[in-house]
């Protein structure tokens, strides 16, 4: 997917749609990932390592407001967040700035269950939100690259899964 520096999701594939969010079906405003991790319902559930994605997000959020200070959608989001959310106003107190690079993430999908997967980021040149690339992948030959192929293929409608798990761990 390709997030911009508020962390709105500008574009995605189905994939990413069946993993994270069905960013096809949401309002623009809920096409954020700091607005999926802190005001979204389910976030615990679909974030198994939610509090240092709350702690990442925050941060990267940081370091945005430190790039465009004045970004009105920016201010709004924060401010939307620390309305919503008491955890995110904690951290945001905290001052917490953190750079999306790689490292890895959890996920859990009703689907498939809980798979563990390694993102990287790459900057888009020239962008004036500076644009980020999010790939997600599994280990190659792994039981979460045999999920990551079974959601796949779910979402390409090839093969019709069963949900395998109806509540997360």
């Amino acid at each position: 997917m390709i997030m911009n520096d508020r962390s709105d999701v500008l574009a995605w594939n189905d994939l990413a749609a069946a993993l994270i969010a069905d960013f096809p079906k949401l309002p623009p405003a809920e096409r954020n990932m700091a607005w999926q991790i802190f005001l979204n319902p389910h976030a615990t559930e679909i974030h198994p390592d939610w509090n240092d994605a709350a702690r990442t997000t925050v941060g990267i959020l940081r370091m945005a407001v430190g790039r465009h200070p004045r970004d009105p959608d920016l201010l709004h989001l924060v401010g939307t967040l620390a309305v919503g959310n008491q955890t995110f106003a904690k951290l945001w107190a905290t001052q917490h700035v953190h750079e999306k690079t790689h490292g890895p993430k959890r996920f859990y999908n009703s689907l498939i269950g809980e798979i563990s997967l390694t993102y990287e980021t790459f900057q888009i040149p020239a962008s004036d939100d500076h644009q980020v690339l999010v790939v997600y992948t599994a280990q190659p030959h792994s039981p979460d690259q045999d999920l990551l192929d079974r959601l796949t293929a779910a979402t390409a409608g090839t093969v019709d899964i069963p949900t395998l798990v109806s509540t997360p761990p």
